[in-house]
C-alpha cells in the first residue's frame, strides 16, 4: 500500500511541475507583450531546468516564446550578438521539436524569424568588416550559414573573412568544409533596372527577370556570369598550409584538387605558384608549359602567369607574358600598366647608386651615365602608360605616374596637356 501512495505522490509532483511550466511560459509571453523582455527572459530561465519533462506542445511554445524574447532584446541592442544567437537557437529547437511531433503550430513563423536573423547577421557582418572587425564579422557569417546550410555562399564569405582576421585555423576549417561540399560558387545572376527606383534588381533566373521586363516595370536587362571560386578555395587552403609550414601538404592538396577539377585553370595556376615559391623552377616551368598548351590564347591566364613571374622577381618572364597578353588582346589595360611598373622598378637601383657617388671626375662621369640610363628607362614606359591612360582615362593613378615621367623628362608640353585632361 505504501508504494501506491509514493507513486501517487510522484504523479502529483509531475502534474504540479507541468502546471508551473505552463504558468511560467504564459507569464513570459505576457511580459513580452508588455514590452518587458528582460523580465520575460528571467521567467524563462527559471523554467529552463524542467522544460525537458514538458510535453512536445509545451516545449514548442517555450522555444517560440524564448526565440521572440531573445530577438526582441537583440532588436533593442541589448547584448545584441549573444541574444541573436540565442534567438536563432531557440527557433531551430522549436522547428526540430515540431518536426519530431508531426505538428507545426509555430514552425512557419519560426522559419521566417530564422531567415530574418540570418539577414541581420549578414548585414551586421558587412558593417563589422567595414570597420575591420573581421573576427566578429566572420563568426556572424558562419552563424548565418549554420541557420541556412543551403546558402553556402555565407560559409565561403566566413572563410574569406577569417583570412582577413588572420585566424587561419578557423579559415582552414571553413575552407575544408567547402571542399567537402565540392562548393564552386559558379552561377549566373540576372539584372534589370527598376523604372521606379532607377536601381538594378537581381533575379535568380532569366525567366523571372524577363517577366518583369514584359510587365513594363523594368528595363536594361544585364546578365552576369559568376566564375567558379573553387580555384581560390584550394589556393587559400594551400597558402594557409604553406604558412603553417606544411608545404608538401599544400602541394598535395592542390594536386588532389586538380585531379577532381582537371579543367580548372585557376587550380593549375595555384599549383604552379606553389612550386615557384618552393623554388622548384623545373616543375614550375613544366606546369606553366602544360597550362599554355591547353589555353594559349587565354589573355587572363597569360596575365596571371605574368603576375606569378613578377612576384617571383622574374621580370624577364613577366614582361614576356604581359607582351603576349597585349598580342592576344590589345585592349588589356592592366598588361600595359604592369609592364610600365616592371620597368619603373629598375629606377631604384639607379637612384641608389647615384646617391652614393661623390664629386670626383670619375663619379661625375658615372653620374651622367646613370642619369641618361634613368631617362631612357622613363622614355621606355611612356608608350605603355599612354596606352593605359587612353584605355582607362578615369584611372588617376596611372595618369599621375605618366605626369611624373613627363616631369622627370622635362616634357613640359605633354605634361600640361595631360594635366588639363585629368583636372
Amino acid at each position: 500500500m505504501k508504494s501506491k501512495y509514493v507513486l501517487l505522490a510522484s504523479t502529483m509532483l509531475i502534474s504540479v511541475a507541468t502546471f508551473a511550466q505552463k504558468d511560467q511560459i504564459k507569464a513570459a509571453e505576457k511580459a513580452l507583450k508588455a514590452g518587458k523582455s528582460d523580465e520575460a527572459k528571467t521567467i524563462l530561465l527559471d523554467a529552463e531546468s524542467v522544460i525537458t519533462n514538458a510535453t512536445e506542445a509545451e516545449k514548442a511554445q517555450y522555444y517560440f516564446v524564448k526565440g521572440n524574447v531573445m530577438l526582441d532584446l537583440a532588436n533593442k541592442s541589448i547584448d545584441k550578438d549573444n541574444n541573436l544567437s540565442l534567438a536563432a537557437g531557440a527557433f531551430q529547437d522549436l522547428i526540430e521539436v515540431e518536426k519530431a511531433s508531426g505538428k507545426s503550430k509555430y514552425t512557419a513563423q519560426a522559419t521566417k524569424s530564422v531567415i530574418d536573423i540570418k539577414y541581420k547577421l549578414i548585414n551586421e557582418a558587412i558593417a563589422d568588416s567595414k570597420i575591420d572587425k573581421y573576427e566578429v564579422a566572420a563568426k556572424k557569417l558562419y552563424d548565418a550559414y549554420q541557420l541556412d546550410k543551403k546558402d553556402t555562399i555565407n560559409l565561403y564569405y566566413a572563410a574569406s573573412t577569417y583570412v582577413n582576421a588572420k585566424n587561419y585555423d578557423a579559415a582552414l576549417k571553413n575552407y575544408d568544409e567547402l571542399k567537402k561540399l565540392n562548393y564552386s560558387g559558379k552561377g549566373t545572376n540576372y539584372f534589370a533596372v527598376n523604372k521606379l527606383t532607377s536601381q538594378e534588381d537581381m533575379y535568380l533566373t532569366a525567366a523571372e527577370r524577363d517577366r518583369m521586363i514584359k510587365l513594363g516595370t523594368h528595363e536594361k536587362p544585364r546578365t552576369e556570369v559568376i566564375p567558379s571560386k573553387r580555384g581560390e578555395i584550394y589556393k587559400n587552403i594551400a597558402l594557409i598550409l604553406v604558412q603553417q609550414g606544411k608545404a608538401k601538404e599544400a602541394q598535395q592538396a592542390v594536386a588532389d584538387a586538380r585531379k577532381a577539377n582537371p579543367e580548372d585553370t585557376s587550380l593549375a595556376l595555384t599549383e604552379a605558384n606553389l612550386y615557384l615559391e618552393a623554388k622548384d623552377f623545373d616543375t614550375y616551368k613544366k606546369l606553366v608549359a602544360d597550362i599554355l598548351v591547353k589555353n594559349p590564347n587565354d589573355a587572363d591566364l597569360v596575365f596571371n602567369l605574368g603576375v606569378l613571374s613578377a612576384n617571383a622577381k622574374n621580370s624577364v618572364d613577366a614582361e614576356k607574358y604581359y607582351n603576349r597578353v597585349i598580342e592576344i588582346n590589345p585592349a588589356y589595360t592592366n598588361a600595359y600598366i604592369n609592364i610600365a611598373a616592371l620597368k619603373l622598378e629598375n629606377e631604384k637601383p639607379i637612384i641608389d647608386e647615384m646617391n652614393k657617388l661623390g664629386t670626383s671626375t670619375a663619379d661625375m662621369k658615372r653620374y651622367d651615365i646613370l642619369k641618361k640610363k634613368r631617362e631612357e628607362l622613363f622614355k621606355s614606359t611612356i608608350p605603355f602608360l599612354k596606352k593605359a591612360v587612353e584605355l582607362d582615362p578615369k584611372n588617376v593613378d596611372v595618369a599621375k605616374t605618366l605626369l611624373n615621367v613627363y616631369s622627370a623628362l622635362e616634357m613640359t608640353a605633354e605634361y600640361k596637356e595631360l594635366k588639363a585632361k585629368i583636372q
